[in-house]
C-alpha cells in the first residue's frame, strides 16, 4: 500500500488578522498546514518549538519586523523556506532580505493564485535541493572507498596512496591496462577529497578528434571558428573548485600538451579566440594504459609534462595479478546486476567461479563485469552455472596470443595476421555465423568484416 504523502507545515506572521485567517483558510484547501502568529517575536517562538516547511512573513509588523525575524530565524537554524510579504513601498526593502537569505517576496495584495504558484515555486526547489543532497550521498557512497572491491595487498595500498593524496592539490597520474577500474579510482580520489561537492569531470583524450580537443577542453569564444556562434565553457572551467580526469592522456596530441603544460604551470586558460586567460582551481588526475616513459623515450611526450603529472603516481595492477580478488569482485556484481534484472535469489556454482579464477581476463575487471551480466541474463535457474559463461571460457581457453606462430617464428606481421584470424572466427562462432552481429562486436563495419573473411579465406 502506498505511504500517503506528509502534508507541508505554514507559518504565517502578518500584524492583520484577517490575512491571516484568508491564508488559513485558502492554504488549507490545498492540504497545508497552517499556523498563524502577528510577529516576528511569535514566529521565533513558534519555528523553534515546531519545525515548517514554510513560513509568510510580512515586513512591516510591530515587536519584531520581518527583516528583524529573517536575521534571527537564520542566525538561530530554523530551516524553513522565507518568503516575505511586502505592501507598497517595501519593495526594496524585500530584495534586501532576499540579499540576506529570504527565498522570495510577493507584493500585497496578492491573489490566492499568486500564493499558491510562489509556495509551488518554493517547493519544486527545496525537492530538487533534497534530490541533489541525495545523489551527492550516493556518489559519495558509491566512490568511497569500501565500493572499490580488493582483498589483495597490491590494492590496501592503493586505497592507502588514495586516502594521503585525496585532500591535496597535487596531480595525479594514474596507471594500468583497459579495465582495471582506473576511472573508479580517480573518482574515489575525488569524492573523498575536500572538493566532493565541486564537478567532477571526466575525458577521454583518444575519444576526440584533435581539431576538437582544445575547444572542448579551453572552451572558446563567439567567433573563434566557424561553428563557433556563441561563447563555451571549456572543461576545465566547467570542473572549476573541483577535479578534471584526463582520461588516456597518452593519446593527447603534442600540440595541446605543451598547452596543458602551461595551465598546469599557471593554473590558468585562454579559451580558443580569446584575447585574456582565465584564471581555474581544478585539481588534475591523468590517467593511461599507455607506456609513457617510452614515450618519452621516442619523443611521443614531453618529458616536461610527463613530470608534471606524475607528481603522485598510482599503479593499479591487472586482474591477473589479482586472483584473489574475483571472488569478491563476483559477488559485487552478483549483487548489482541481480537488484537490476530482477534475480536475487541466484547463486553461484563451484563451477562457474573455478572457471572465472582459471581465466586470465585480457579486459581486467570490466570484462569479468560484462561476464556476471551476461550469465546472470541468461541464468534460467537459481544457481549461475558453467554454461551461462561465454565459449572461451566454458571451454577453458583465453584469448590466442603470439604463441600461435609456429616455433622459431618472430614476425610480428604474421603473428597479428593469425590474432585478427582468431579473433573473427570466434567472434563468428559466438554469434552462430551472424557477420552483421561478429561485426559490431568486432567494433569494425561489416563490410570490412567481409574483406577479411574473403582475405583469410574464411569462407
Amino acid at each position: 500500500m502506498k505511504k500517503p504523502m506528509e502534508k507541508k507545515k505554514i507559518l504565517v506572521v502578518d500584524d492583520e488578522e484577517n490575512l491571516r485567517h484568508m491564508l488559513q483558510v485558502v492554504l488549507g484547501k490545498q492540504g497545508y498546514l497552517v499556523d498563524g502568529v502577528a510577529n516576528g517575536e511569535e514566529a521565533l517562538r513558534s519555528s523553534q518549538a515546531s519545525a515548517y516547511d514554510f513560513i509568510l512573513c510580512d515586513i512591516r509588523m510591530p515587536v519584531v519586523d520581518g527583516p528583524e525575524f529573517l536575521r534571527r530565524a537564520l542566525a538561530s537554524g530554523i530551516r524553513g523556506t522565507i518568503v516575505m510579504m511586502s505592501a507598497y513601498g517595501t519593495v526594496d526593502t524585500a530584495i534586501e532580505c532576499m540579499k540576506l537569505g529570504a527565498y522570495d517576496y510577493i507584493s500585497k495584495p496578492f491573489k490566492n493564485d499568486e500564493i499558491l504558484l510562489v509556495l509551488k515555486k518554493a517547493e519544486e526547489r527545496e525537492n530538487l535541493k533534497e534530490e541533489n543532497r541525495r545523489l551527492r550521498e550516493d556518489l559519495a557512497r558509491e566512490y568511497s572507498f569500501s565500493s572499490i572491491v580488493g582483498k589483495t595487498e597490491r590494492m590496501r595500498e592503493i586505497f592507502s596512496l588514495v586516502k594521503k593524496v585525496c585532500d591535496f592539490k597535487t596531480t595525479v597520474l594514474i596507471l594500468g591496462e583497459s579495465g582495471t577500474g582506473k576511472e573508479l579510482i580517480a573518482r574515489a580520489i575525488h569524492f573523498n577529497s575536500n572538493r566532493q561537492k565541486a564537478p567532477f569531470v571526466a575525458v577521454n583524450c583518444g575519444a576526440i578528434p584533435e581539431n576538437l580537443l582544445e575547444s572542448e577542453l579551453f572552451g572558446h569564444v563567439k567567433g573563434a571558428f566557424t561553428d563557433a556562434v556563441s561563447d563555451k565553457a571549456g572543461l576545465f572551467e566547467q570542473a572549476d573548485s573541483g577535479t578534471l580526469l584526463l582520461d588516456e592522456i597518452g593519446e593527447m596530441p603534442p600540440f595541446l600538451q605543451v598547452k596543458l603544460l602551461r595551465v598546469l604551470q599557471e593554473g590558468e586558460i585562454r579559451p580558443v579566440g580569446a584575447a585574456a586567460t582565465k584564471k581555474i582551481d581544478v585539481r588534475v588526475v591523468s590517467a593511461t594504459s599507455r607506456d609513457l616513459v617510452a614515450d618519452v623515450a621516442s619523443g611521443r611526450f614531453r618529458e616536461d609534462l610527463f613530470y608534471r603529472l606524475n607528481v603522485f603516481s598510482i599503479c593499479v595492477p591487472p586482474l591477473r595479478e589479482r586472483v584473489e580478488d574475483i571472488p569478491f569482485l563476483v559477488q559485487h556484481f552478483l549483487r548489482k546486476y541481480s537488484a537490476l534484472l530482477g534475480k536475487s535469489t541466484v547463486r553461484l556454482s563451484p563451477d562457474f567461479l573455478d572457471r572465472l579464477m582459471g581465466y586470465p581476463w585480457p579486459g581486467n575487471v570490466r570484462e569479468l563485469e560484462n561476464c556476471v551480466e551476461r550469465a546472470l541474463v541468461l541464468c534460467e535457474g537459481d544457481y549461475l552455472e558453467a554454461e551461462c559463461l561465454p565459449e572461451n571460457l566454458r571451454l577453458g581457453e583465453s584469448l590466442p596470443a603470439i604463441s600461435l606462430l609456429p616455433a622459431g617464428e618472430f614476425s610480428l606481421k604474421r603473428a597479428g595476421e593469425m590474432l585478427e584470424r582468431e579473433y573473427i572466427r570466434k567472434a563468428l562462432v559466438k554469434t552462430g555465423g551472424n557477420r552483421t552481429h561478429a561485426a559490431k562486436i568486432l567494433e569494425i563495419s561489416h563490410r570490412a568484416l567481409l574483406y577479411k573473411i574473403k582475405e583469410y579465406g574464411m569462407d
